[in-house]
């Protein structure tokens, strides 16, 4: 069997990382990874074909000579490969997690540290047991920094993914309603989530906390973390920075405040009251790093949302908030709220069904539409089936200006019967709903 030490020294020398034989990468190192529907070791003759130097695979039957290195588990060596790497390593590794906002915030973390140093970052969505590792395995010695996304929908997979990235600075945007089925209710969301403030405490590195949050602020007393830096809404001395809402209309400009209460401006590309956290927490770790005041606000500035998420796009008639990458309770609440309080001739809300709610499908899509309801807003449309069968329990039973869709192609084909022009549209729901399909209605 190879191991992981003899793995790293082929790595030194081929410092790229292939699992797709469709993209394989001359002179690369391919991980012969399973997946629900495949065995990649089927496919180890086809990388070493395509370019890759060695093919590690965890099935002898496929060790075809001296370039098919096998081990007990390709994913293990793998992630063992990764944190082996981590241990050479000797800049600051940020690691994020969160229910909503964090890759927001680790586009933003990395918008500002790239102003002074060479930065890594996760790339996409590359946040799991696989991408983490990925991610690692691509710092090389001309990175001064890296940020390190981490995504859980179960207990014990931050744990994980921090032996691996081995985080010297962490941060949790929020902990929210996502992922109920797989982390088992809210409280093992916070339990899960807190995995990475165990492991900062455990390790004695820092963390950098929203002090306006009070379940952030208990999961920090109840783990006794020492190296804290805070920041928040108020000026006090407990905060690094400072920061508040100047205009939402609909991108965000804000004021904020360092120690010495200094007071900066900054206008951002961004919509959405709930990113003000996102972006107080990016100020926060430039500051720390002691980035000046103009390089972290040409971070912030420069940054443009992506990927659909909080993504303005301005069509001949309307203005779409798309932000259908994914949606949970959480996400929902903040997003519908600050369509309420957004300067707008007519507003309209298009909302899909959250997913992996588990047990708590039924009463999450029930609060959703009832919060929607009480929005000040134009029109509502709720796609998907589960909103479309909680709609006879919703308390305020007079839906006014509400459409219900079953399926995103029955919401295509009533929108091109009644089309929506000069609003303001918010677009929001979970990934399997596709909610992009709508946009060119618009």
């Amino acid at each position: 069997m190879t191991t992981t030490e003899q793995l790293y020294e082929l790595y030194l020398q081929h410092p790229l990382i292939s699992t797709d034989t469709r993209k394989i990468s001359e002179g690369s190192l391919f991980f012969a990874l399973k997946g629900d529907k495949f065995d990649a070791n089927t496919f180890a003759q086809k990388a070493i074909e395509a370019g890759a130097a060695y093919a590690i695979i965890d099935n002898p039957e496929y060790k075809a000579g001296d370039k098919f290195l096998l081990v007990d588990d390709v994913l293990i060596a793998l992630q063992q490969l990764a944190a082996y790497h981590r241990k050479q390593l000797s800049i600051p590794v940020i690691g994020l997690t969160g229910t909503n906002g964090k890759t927001t915030t680790k586009e933003l973390i990395n918008a500002v540290l790239s102003q002074r140093f060479k930065t890594l970052a996760t790339q996409g969505n590359l946040n799991n047991h696989i991408g983490v590792p990925l991610t690692i395995l691509s710092i090389n010695n001309s990175h001064q920094m890296a940020v390190i996304e981490m995504g859980a929908n179960h207990q014990k997979e931050i744990e994980l993914l921090c032996n691996i990235a081995q985080p010297t600075h962490g941060l949790i945007t929020n902990v929210g309603k996502a992922h109920l089925e797989g982390f088992g209710g809210i409280e093992g969301v916070k339990k899960g989530k807190g995995e990475l403030y165990d492991y900062l405490g455990q390790s004695g590195s820092t963390a950098f906390i929203n002090s306006d949050d009070d379940t952030l602020l208990k999961m920090q007393q109840d783990r006794g973390l020492k190296n804290v830096v805070y920041c928040g809404k108020n000026i006090n001395s407990h905060n690094l920075v400072s920061g508040k809402l100047l205009e939402n209309s609909p991108f965000l400009t804000l004021e904020w405040n360092d120690r010495q209460s200094a007071s900066y401006n900054v206008k951002t590309q961004l919509t959405g009251a709930y990113n003000l956290d996102n972006i107080l927490a990016a100020i926060c770790v430039g500051t720390y790093f002691e980035l000046s005041t103009d390089e972290i606000n040409n971070g912030i500035e420069g940054y443009q949302p992506k990927n659909n998420r909080s993504q303005i796009m301005h069509t001949a008639t309307n203005t779409l908030i798309c932000d259908f990458y994914n949606a949970n309770p959480s996400s929902m609440f903040v997003a519908i709220e600050n369509m309420d309080k957004m300067q707008a001739d007519r507003k309209v809300l298009i909302l899909g069904d959250m997913f992996e709610m588990g047990n708590e499908a039924a009463i999450e899509h029930t609060a959703v539409i009832e919060k929607a309801m009480d929005a000040q807003v134009d029109e509502r449309i709720f796609i998907g089936k589960e909103f479309s069968s909680q709609q006879t329990e919703v308390q305020n039973t007079n839906l006014i200006n509400t459409t219900f869709y079953i399926t995103a192609e029955d919401a295509i084909v009533g929108l091109k019967t009644t089309p929506i022009t000069n609003a303001t549209i918010l677009i929001k729901g979970s990934r399997g709903m596709a909610l992009e399909r709508l946009v060119e209605l618009f």
